[in-house]
This record gives structure tokens, C-alpha cells and sequence, in this order.
């Protein structure tokens, strides 16, 4: 399954599997696990019972007479390392996928492992060990498969597709884990295993029955992938129950796949509060004691409870219990924490197995990183229609448009540090490419999209200086309400609402933050303000404020207060945070107009081209989030529309007889069907980083010539699919949805052409159902370098089960005008196979078509397409 970065498995293979013969899913255990895996066994053998148990949760303490440090095993690197410090934020991982390009991402994800390593540094240099994201795993990636565009967390996934999907995966956990997965540099988690992709409401209640078919055929196919192909060292299971049992107690799932066809060695992590929901939510089991021993014997290693963020006491008590009414035993304890000591040997958190290889801090967001997230941001966008308005001419006047013209928030997507470099938007991007003479840039209304993080340079000290006064006090109770001195331990000045308690050795885990100083507005105007995560205020003028006197919940929307800010003036604001509570810190602010739509027509009339950036945000669509409002609900989305404001900004865009370029930024498909009719352009941004703003203005410009493909399918209507709580695939993605959509799966256009060579297939010894070999040429016709994803679709035959047609093949290359190059896909019997609808996959008996070219083939791209034939079916191994 991994033809586009070379990892393919042998061709002689094929004929074990196609006889029958046993092949086992992992080679026998290295050296370095062996000795890890004895090394873990000696240890847990000196721990007491009690040291056992509280071993068992996500915050593991410290062990002071075996020399054992504090781990918390709660870290993230979706797209970037999640940490105290600013870290490199590249593309949301739909954007990432939108690349098609593996090698990238492994690139990608080798760089978001070595800030992860170096964040484990800082922890350890700093004394602040034990917190979250200062471990040496990571709970990544999101593997699930985005069946349904309503989904909200679908952006943190590599699309709908199994193949691709998988493809990505590997490449994401080899990239993080590094070269050697037996020493790992950070053991990467993928997740929600399994059948889990919404909706969001219902997550912790919803008990999915599946088909055979659909589990072997689309969800689990990439899970397999990250474990067999990948040797990830940790699995996430999910909140949901499949076929009656919680995710995180499957036998199906944990037993029959993971640990057995899948000879899975690593360590379980619970999603956070999945086993708390067994007893509570699924009423699986009839108390939490009961809970927790149906996840442990079920083979839960290490369970993640949000209680542990507010440092709630007696959470191993459910363990205590249910040893005591031997619903689980010593043996079970132990049994997962050799395997959770062992991941700690083995990337070195534990000293003995693997060098310690600390990583500096100098490695976060370097200037290497920097670029990389920018050269990601450009192979991730997606040209969906250009009648020729693009690249824009050089000297171009552009009226820039849109309530995310100028959003930097909209770029980081969902999962991400809310410190990085600092985020460029489109509008200056455009000023950057352009200058600021080409472009004139209309504010917009209100909006539902509204909430930028206010920078740094905005920020001054009580004494006028930059930044903010920082005032830290460590509590002075050790559990409960907390309580602090007057006094602050440390004073300092920090670059905004930042924190720095995890680099001070004087602060402690619980402590308390006060900033103060004042707002200073860059420019006189109607801006909306809002706080989260603080409580406190900042004083406007005329006696009004924008004022907290509750901390705000993760997720929650924005409230947001319409002043008017003068610029220069300073507004007195102070405001404190406490650790422990689950809202970020931060003030966030948009300026509005109240005459948008004259603006942006007299503007137009003195410009070239509209540009119109619109979409949605991450703070709409998301993880179970309390959104509802027109079009989403929870987290999800009710509707494929853009906000009812951004249509008719659009309507009236279209209405100014300019060509208009519409940039959209989101994590799941819109129904772009008003823009493929009206307008000249559309270039498909998602959520991309840091860098999105530059290389957005790179492609439009043309000093970047755009060939990312659609991870999904872009539909016209929630009308044109099944309900969103049917888990069926039937009627769902390119692979079983009959009608027709906006834009397909793997679409985008480039600012050259590329031909196809007619295709030569080369079947194996044994025949095309042991292993095909594909061949053909792509040259770039055109008069401009250029990159082209070559992708290959199978066309299965007539059997049921089988799919309309797959993608089992992809290949991102790029061409100087005039090049050419050879093109080669190894296929193996995997990649040949379908599913029957009793969830036997085979290699089915019939007559196949390949297809090669830009896109799926009947969709007006240049495509080559050949048959083949295989003599007889062939079972396949789980």
C-alpha cells in the first residue's frame, strides 16, 4: 500500500498469500524491544501496589526511591507540537492530504517530532516534567475515515479515502517515530480506533453497526496500515461502542485485529474519558470499578481522564476497587504498565535502551521548519477552476474582499499550539507579493468567522513599553480551591497573553498569571473584542469595558463586544488566568465596517480583480463543540453552505462585472456550485498554517504553480447523502456515491499541462492476481514548471462488494516544460483487492480496468486506462 514513497512489499509474497500460507503481521521482536520489554518487567516488579495503580492514568507521577521522573502521557502534534513555547504550525491535516504527497508529510512529521523531543527538553530543563506535551509520545494522527462532509473533525483527517488515508498515516507515523520504530524518537498514537467520524453529540452514547464489509472495507484499512506497515507504537481506541461493546473494550477490535492479525506489541491509550463512558454513558458495565476492569482485561494500557486537568483527587480508586472485588488482578496491572515502561525505555524518557539524545529547544520553529510549513501550505492548496484570471498579471489592482481577508486564527485550524511563528494572512500575503499600492483591502461586517488573537506589537506595559506585565503566583494549597500570597514569585514582561511558567523553575504547576498594561488599536475604527480563558477587563473609553468574571470552557465561542478604538490610545486592561482550567487565554479582536457593501463596489471599480477569501473556521466546525448557530451544531455541520453573509458578499462581488477569485478556507467540503458558475477562479486553501497567507498569494501571483488534489468529495447538498448517523458506506464518497458531484475526489488544476504515455502492465509470475506492475510516462506539455500528481484508479469487476472504482496508487512529481518521466506502481495483491459483503478481502476473479492520469478518469482530465484480468479469487489475511 505505500507505492508513492517506495515502501512496497515484494512481489514474491504474493504467492504465500494467495496459496494461504501464514504470514505473520510483524517481524519477531527486535533487540531493543526485547530489552526494553525486560527492562519494563524488572521494574514493575518493585512497584507497589499502590504506585501501580496511579501508573495506570495519563498523569503518571513520579517515583523518587526507583528514580523514576513524572510522565504525563497527554500530548499532541496534529499538525504541530503542542506546547508552552511557539511551535511550528503547518497545515491542518486535510490540507496536508490535499498534497498528495507522502514523502512531504513524513518530511513534515520528522520535523513535528524533533520539537516534540525538544518541547521533553525544556520540560526537563526547566523541572516542569509531568505536564502536558512534554512527553516523548504523541497522539497522532487522526486516521479516521471522513465519510461525511457534516463531520467537525474531519479536517483532522487525511480525507475519505482508505488508500490514501493509509498511505498518509504511514508516512506521519514514520515520520515522527524516525528511522528505527524500535527506538523511536516519539511514538506516535493514531486514532480513534475504530469507526469513529461522528456525529459529535452522540460520541460518548452511540453504539455503530457495522457490516462486515464497511469495517474491513473502509475502516479499517488504514488502521492496519499505521500498525503493520507503520510499526506505530501506540493506538488510540475511541469513544463510540461497535457492534454493542465500547470501542475501548473490543474484542473485535483490541483482540481480534489489533493484538491478533495485526500481532500489535504496543500500548492502548484510551480517548479521554472513553472509559469513564462504560459504565457512565454506554451503561455497559454497572459501575466505574466494573469500567475500568472491562477496559484493562479488554487491554486498555493507559487511560486519559479529563479529571486529571483539574488535578481531581482519587481517580485510581475505580482500580482499587475492582482489584479488591477481583474484577481485575495484579497480573492485569502489570501487563500494561511493562508495556507503558517499555515505550519509556525505549524513546529514552528511560535511561538504559536508547541513548537519551536530548534534543535543544533552539529546534523549535526554526528557520528549516519555517520553510518546510511553507513549502506544505503551497503543495496543499487546491486550483478548482481558472477561466485564465490566474496567476494575476504583474501590476494588477486587487480589491481584496471577505470576512478572512485578513483572519490569522482561520489558518491554524483545530488541534493546534494557539503560539507559533507568526501567522500570515491572505491580505498580507497579497501586500507582500503585490504591494501595498496593488491592493486595497474592504473590512467586512460582523460575521460568525470574527476573532483574531491580538498580536504582541499591540500590547503595552504599565510604563509604556512593549508587551505586558506578568505577575506569577504559585498556590498555596495543594488540592482544592486554590488559594495564593500576595506577593508573585516571578515578575517579568511577556509579548502579549503569554505565558511562560513552563520555562521558570520558581513557578509551580499550580499558579496564578496576572497581566497588566494596555490595548493599543494599530488603527482608528469599530473592532469587535473578546476574552477567553481569563477573567478581568480592559477599560474603553466613555466608562464602557469588555469584561470576564467567569473563565471561559475549551471551545467555546467567542463573545464578542463592539467598541470603537482610537488608534494610539491606550485602553488599561489587567487579567489573570489560573492553571488547570480549560480555556486558552487570550484576547481576540476583528475590525468591521458598517458600509462593507459600498466599500467593496467602489473599490472594485478601480480594481483589476476581486479577490474573495471566505469559509468557515475551526471555532464552527470542530470536536464536540457548544456551537449552535445557522449551519452547525456541536461541533458539526448541518448544512453544506457558506454563511448566508458570505453569499451574498459573493452575489455581490459577482454583480461588480470584475472577475472574481474565490479563495475558500475550511476543514470539509462546501458547496462551491455559486462560485463554479459565477466565478472566474477558485482556489481551495483549508486551514494552512502559519504560512497559508504567503502561499496563497505565491499561487496567485503565480510565483507557484498549484497540483494539489481534493482529499474528498466536494457535493452540492446534505440532500445528495444518506443520513449523517448512518455509518453505511453505500451512497458515500467518490468510491459509492452514484450522483454527481461539484468537484470530485482527486481534482486540481495546474498552470501547465501534462500528457500520459499509453500504459504497460506487467502481471507477476503468477499471474496479474499476484502482483501487477503499471508503467507509463508523463511529460508537461506546457510552458511552465509545474508539479502533476499522477493517480491510479482501479475498476473492480462486477462482484458485489466491490467499489465503483478506487484510488490504489499515487505518484507527486515535478517537470520543467518540455520534461518527461517514467512513472512505475507496484501492486500488490492488497492493492488489487476488494471486499466481499461477508468482509473477505480478496482478490476478486473477473476483468479489472487501471486508470492513469490527473484525476479520476470521466472527469475531463488527461487519463490512460488498460485492463487486466485475474484467472481466480484469492483470500487475503485480516
Amino acid at each position: 500500500m505505500r507505492n508513492d514513497i517506495g515502501a512496497r512489499r515484494g512481489l514474491a509474497l504474493a504467492a504465500m498469500l494467495l496459496a494461504g500460507a501464514p504470514v505473520m503481521a510483524q517481524a519477531p521482536a527486535p533487540d531493543a524491544t526485547v530489552a526494553a520489554d525486560r527492562a519494563a518487567t524488572t521494574l514493575v516488579a518493585k512497584l507497589t501496589v499502590e504506585e501501580k495503580i496511579a501508573q495506570l492514568l495519563n498523569t503518571a507521577p513520579a517515583i523518587p526511591r526507583l528514580g523514576i521522573p513524572a510522565y504525563n502521557w497527554w500530548t499532541e502534534s496534529l499538525h504541530g507540537a503542542l506546547g508552552p513555547v511557539p511551535t511550528t504550525n503547518f497545515p491542518e491535516p486535510i490540507g496536508l492530504a490535499a498534497s498528495f504527497d507522502a514523502p512531504l508529510l513524513q518530511d513534515v512529521a520528522g520535523a513535528i517530532g524533533t520539537e516534540v523531543r525538544a518541547l521533553h527538553t525544556l520540560g526537563r530543563a526547566t523541572g516542569h516534567i509531568g505536564t502536558m506535551s512534554s512527553a516523548l509520545n504523541t497522539w497522532s494522527p487522526n486516521i479516521n475515515i471522513f465519510r461525511d462532509p457534516r463531520w467537525g473533525r474531519g479536517q483532522e483527517t487525511y480525507g475519505e479515502d482508505p488508500y490514501l488515508t493509509a498511505t498518509m498515516g504511514v508516512a506521519y507515523v514514520r515520520g515522527v517515530q524516525g528511522p528505527d520504530a524500535t527506538r523511536p524518537q516519539v511514538i506516535a498514537t493514531p486514532k480513534h480506533f475504530a469507526v469513529h467520524s461522528g456525529p459529535e453529540p452522540t460520541r460518548h452514547t452511540v453504539d455503530i453497526r457495522v457490516s462486515p464489509h464497511d469495517l474491513e472495507d473502509t475502516y479499517l484499512p488504514a488502521f492496519r496500515a499505521a500498525i503493520v506497515e507503520g510499526q506505530a507504537g501506540s493506538v488510540m481506541c475511541a469513544y463510540n461502542r461497535v457492534d454493542g461493546q465500547p470501542a475501548c473494550g473490543s474484542t473485535l477490535l483490541l483482540t481480534d485485529h489489533l493484538r491478533g492479525a495485526w500481532g500489535f506489541r504496543g500500548y492502548v491509550v484510551s480517548d479521554c474519558d472513553a472509559v469513564v463512558d462504560i459504565s457512565e454513558h454506554h451503561h455497559y458495565a454497572p459501575d466505574p470499578a466494573s469500567g475500568v476492569a472491562v477496559a484493562l482485561k479488554a487491554g486498555v494500557d493507559n487511560e486519559c481522564n479529563n479529571a486529571t486537568l483539574s488535578r481531581t483527587p482519587g481517580l485510581g480508586d475505580r482500580y482499587r476497587e475492582a482489584l479488591r472485588r477481583g474484577l481485575i488482578t495484579e497480573a492485569d496491572m502489570d501487563r500494561a504498565l511493562v508495556r507503558l515502561f517499555s515505550a519509556r525505555y525505549r524513546t529514552g524518557d528511560l535511561a538504559g535502551i536508547r541513548p537519551a539524545d536530548p534534543v535543544p529547544a533552539t529546534a523549535i520553529d526554526s528557520p528549516a521548519h519555517r520553510a518546510l510549513a511553507l513549502k506544505m501550505a503551497t503543495e496543499s492548496l487546491v486550483l478548482l477552476k481558472n477561466d485564465g484570471v490566474l496567476p494575476l498579471k504583474p501590476g494588477a489592482r486587487i480589491a481584496l474582499v471577505g470576512p478572512l481577508a485578513d483572519a490569522t486564527r482561520v489558518l491554524r485550524g483545530n488541534y493546534s499550539s494557539t503560539q507559533s511563528a507568526p501567522p500570515v494572512s491572505v491580505r498580507d500575503g497579497l501586500v507582500q507579493a503585490m504591494g501595498a499600492g496593488r491592493v486595497t483591502h474592504v473590512p467586512f461586517t460582523a460575521s460568525i468567522t470574527d476573532g483574531d488573537p491580538v498580536p504582541a506589537s499591540a500590547f503595552v506595559t504599565p510604563d509604556g513599553r512593549p508587551g505586558l506585565r506578568a505577575d506569577y503566583y504559585n498556590a498555596t494549597t495543594a488540592t482544592g480551591t486554590p488559594t495564593y500570597p500576595e506577593r508573585p514569585v516571578v515578575t517579568r514582561t511577556e509579548q502579549g497573553l503569554r505565558s511562560a511558567a513552563s520555562q521558570l523553575r520558581d513557578v509551580g504547576e499550580r499558579h496564578k498569571l496576572v497581566w497588566t498594561g494596555a490595548l493599543v488599536a494599530p488603527e482608528t475604527g469599530t473592532y469587535r473584542l473578546a476574552l477567553t480563558g481569563v477573567k478581568g477587563q480592559i477599560d474603553i473609553a466613555g466608562g464602557a469595558s469588555v469584561a470576564a468574571t467567569d473563565y471561559s470552557r475549551w471551545a467555546e465561542p467567542l463573545k464578542l463586544t463592539e467598541v470603537r478604538l482610537v488608534k494610539g490610545r491606550r485602553y488599561p486592561l489587567r487579567l489573570q488566568m489560573e492553571s488547570g482550567n480549560s480555556g486558552q487565554p487570550g484576547v481576540f479582536w476583528k475590525r468591521i465596517a458598517a458600509t462593507a457593501a459600498q466599500d467593496m463596489a467602489a473599490a472594485a471599480k478601480q480594481a483589476d480583480v476581486v479577490v474573495a477569501v471566505v469559509g468557515l473556521t475551526a471555532d464552527l466546525e470542530g470536536e464536540e463543540m457548544p456551537v449552535a448557530v445557522e449551519g452547525f451544531a456541536g461541533g458539526d455541520r448541518t448544512a453544506l453552505d457558506l454563511p448566508a453573509d458570505q453569499r451574498a458578499l459573493l452575489d455581490a462581488a459577482y454583480a461588480t462585472g470584475k472577475p472574481v477569485v474565490v479563495v475558500a478556507m475550511n476543514g470539509s467540503a462546501i458547496d462551491l456550485s455559486q462560485a463554479k458558475a459565477h466565478g472566474a477562479a477558485i482556489l481551495e486553501a483549508w486551514y494552512p498554517g502559519q504560512a497559508g497567507g504567503q502561499a496563497v498569494a505565491d499561487v496567485l501571483t503565480g510565483r507557484s504553480n498549484p497540483a494539489g488534489r481534493l482529499p474528498l468529495t466536494f457535493y452540492r447538498s446534505v440532500a445528495d447523502l444518506p443520513p449523517f448517523d448512518d455509518y453505511r458506506m453505500a451512497g458515500r464518497t467518490y468510491r459509492y456515491f452514484t450522483g454527481t458531484p461539484v468537484y470530485p475526489f482527486g481534482h486540481g488544476l495546474s498552470y501547465t499541462r501534462f500528457a500520459y504515455a499509453p500504459l504497460r502492465l506487467t502481471p507477476a509470475a503468477g499471474g496479474a492476481a499476484a502482483g501487477l506492475q503499471v508503467v507509463t510516462q508523463v511529460t508537461n506539455v506546457g510552458g511552465r514548471a509545474g508539479d502533476e500528481v499522477a493517480q491510479l484508479y482501479l475498476g473492480f469487476p462486477n462482484t458485489p462488494g466491490a467499489p465503483r472504482i478506487a484510488l490504489r496508487g499515487y505518484r507527486r512529481l515535478s517537470l520543467q516544460p518540455g520534461q518527461a518521466a517514467e512513472v512505475r506502481f507496484d501492486l500488490s495483491p492488497r492493492d488489487l483487492s476488494g471486499v466481499t459483503p461477508d468482509g473477505v478481502r480478496q482478490v476478486m476473479a473477473g476483468r479489472y480496468t487501471v486508470s492513469v492520469g490527473s484525476g479520476q478518469p470521466n472527469t475531463g482530465v488527461p487519463v490512460r486506462s488498460a485492463t487486466f484480468e485475474a484467472k481466480a479469487s484469492a483470500p487475503l489475511p485480516k
